[in-house]
């Protein structure tokens, strides 16, 4: 099963985000006080567990939840590989996906200290289509792909 891990926040761009344990989603805009809420296409960022795995498995140590500024941690399903398009239900919330991936800026700590980042290629961005609450156990279900 597919579920929430973490929902993470910041009040700045460019800051780690903090877990907070469960979040309030709004309709084309994300993550209430986040610093990357609004509206535009990037309104919540998503990272599975498993590419902070790969990471870790690198070398890369203290990583955790948020290092990689996203809004969501997974668990149990392969972001990157759904579709531009793809709607999830996440706890109360409907998100549609709009990019894969992104440039990644070129002051990343992780990038510098290993050589790599995961976010380029293995983030996603969404936006928020039907707001609410998202929590940290929350399932994700595939509603249109």
């Amino acid at each position: 099963m597919a579920k929430v891990v973490s929902v993470n926040i910041s009040e700045k761009k460019g800051e780690i985000k903090k877990p907070i344990g469960k979040g309030l989603f709004r309709q084309n805009n994300g993550l209430e006080n986040d610093a990357h809420a609004g509206n535009w296409h990037r309104q919540v960022s998503l990272l599975g567990k498993e590419s902070i795995d790969k990471m870790k498995s690198l070398g890369v140590k203290g990583l955790s939840s948020g290092k990689f500024a996203e809004n969501l941690t997974t668990e149990g399903i392969v972001l990157y590989e759904l579709p531009v398009g793809t709607v999830l239900k996440v706890g109360e919330v409907l998100l549609e996906i709009t990019q894969i991936g992104k440039e990644c800026h070129s002051g990343c700590a992780i990038r510098k200290q290993v050589g790599d980042c995961i976010m380029p290629r293995e983030g996603v961005f969404a936006k928020v289509v039907k707001d609410g609450w998202i929590g940290e156990g929350d399932p994700i279900d595939l509603v249109k792909k």
